[in-house]
């Protein structure tokens, strides 16, 4: 007699398979008279909704999400840096197109979302609504996708409209941990959806000749919107285009000495210190210190460099601006340049940016400078006059304004 070492499962059904049973099994169907209205069978009868459709639009949703969600991480670790994390200095404008194409990517998923949940949300009224626990879980994700998307959007136009009264809370934090949040739960949703896509997407489908031009159609109505809000507000970054950019919050050619600013000088509350005569620029390191008045500031090698501010806002202009090299200051105190890190502190007072930290690779290169004039002009008062930090490849919110003293550090 043979004895299997593991006979088949007959008789009785274990634990783990009544588990699975009941997690699977159908919940029971409320009474038909409540399904009325868009509850009907026939309550949505526009046969353009399909699944082939929604599979068209969801992955042009993904990779839009997939781009932005990318080119944001890529600035979170710039203004947040860990410790493997290095930036480069160059080349110049890396920063200024991954913002710049952040931000329009993002402008551009309005469309792209709005098509996307016109063409699902007749599933909220199937009945039953809860056809079982795995489906009840399913339906629990997307409303997580959902809102997660919609607070990204919606969040990130409020944003480059600096708009923040809407938002009770310090959006940068919120955009980032909403951001991972619509990540994870957007590959759940593609995990369970990817048979129904690749099914959509795959195989030949029999349409009408007016069904096929309806979703050509709406296909193409959406792509022409995503495209317009792309077109209307991308010259906020990309000059050639400044004077389509009817719909972009920025304009990169307005503001004192033809470049915008986020923060004025009077609401920052550095007016009376940045004009007061007695104003000097402290810097400090291992080999001592060192105290600047502007005469002084003026009297060493002065460099010009034409660099932009790019503003995690997604908007970017370029100056022509005159100072100091901070690579010079650095070796004032006795440290090597290539090997420094300095912390740069403004007169504010109080802000979440009134300090930035430049590492070795922006102190050594040879275009970051404490700038002391802007377009052969001392600079503008909010603009950061006395001094202001300015370096290539730096998100505007790190180009410290104001500067009152550099702390210089070596690295290990």
């Amino acid at each position: 007699m043979v004895r299997h070492p593991h006979p088949p499962v007959t008789g009785r059904p274990t634990a783990l398979r009544r588990l699975a049973r009941r997690w699977s099994a159908p919940l029971p169907a409320p009474p038909g008279a409540l399904r009325r209205g868009p509850l009907r069978p026939d309550g949505f009868p526009s046969r353009l909704r399909s699944t082939r459709l929604t599979s068209q639009l969801g992955v042009a949703l993904g990779v839009a999400f997939a781009v932005c969600f990318l080119t944001g991480l890529l600035s979170h670790l710039i203004q947040h840096p860990p410790g493997w994390f290095r930036w480069p200095a160059r080349p110049v404008g890396l920063y200024r197109f991954t913002q710049g194409l952040h931000v329009a990517t993002g402008l551009a998923t309005v469309p792209l979302l709005g098509a996307k949940l016109w063409s699902v949300y007749h599933h909220l009224f199937r009945w039953p609504p809860i056809r079982s626990i795995a489906h009840a879980v399913e339906r629990a994700s997307v409303a997580v996708l959902v809102a997660a998307a919609l607070f990204q959007v919606v969040g990130g136009i409020l944003n480059i409209a600096r708009w923040y009264g809407p938002m009770p809370f310090f959006f940068t934090a919120g955009h980032y941990w909403v951001g991972w949040l619509a990540v994870g739960a957007l590959l759940v949703h593609i995990g369970v959806q990817l048979p129904a896509v690749r099914g959509a997407l795959g195989r030949s489908v029999v349409e009408s000749s007016q069904e096929r031009l309806s979703r050509r159609g709406l296909l193409g109505g959406v792509a022409a919107a995503a495209g317009l809000i792309t077109l209307t507000t991308v010259g906020q970054t990309v000059r050639p285009l400044s004077g389509l950019a009817v719909l972009a919050p920025r304009r990169p050619d307005v503001g004192p000495q033809g470049l915008p600013v986020n923060k004025t000088a009077h609401r920052a509350g550095v007016r009376a210190l940045a004009q007061d005569p007695a104003y000097r620029l402290v810097v400090t390191g291992p080999g001592g210190r060192t105290d600047l008045d502007l005469a002084a500031l003026r009297a060493l090698p002065q460099h010009t460099a034409e660099l932009p501010i790019a503003c995690v806002e997604g908007w970017s202009a370029t100056g022509r601006w005159t100072g100091v090299r901070l690579r010079d200051l650095v070796a004032l105190v006795g440290v090597d340049p290539d090997r420094a890190t300095v912390l740069v502190e403004s007169l504010e007072t109080a802000g979440r940016y009134r300090t930035s930290t430049v590492g070795p690779a922006h102190v050594a290169d040879p275009l970051t400078l404490i700038a002391l004039r802007l377009g052969g002009e001392p600079l503008h008062p909010d603009h950061g006059y006395p001094a202001r930090l300015i370096a290539p490849n730096r998100p505007g919110v790190l180009q410290t304004k104001w500067v009152g003293r550099l702390t210089v550090r070596e690295s290990s």
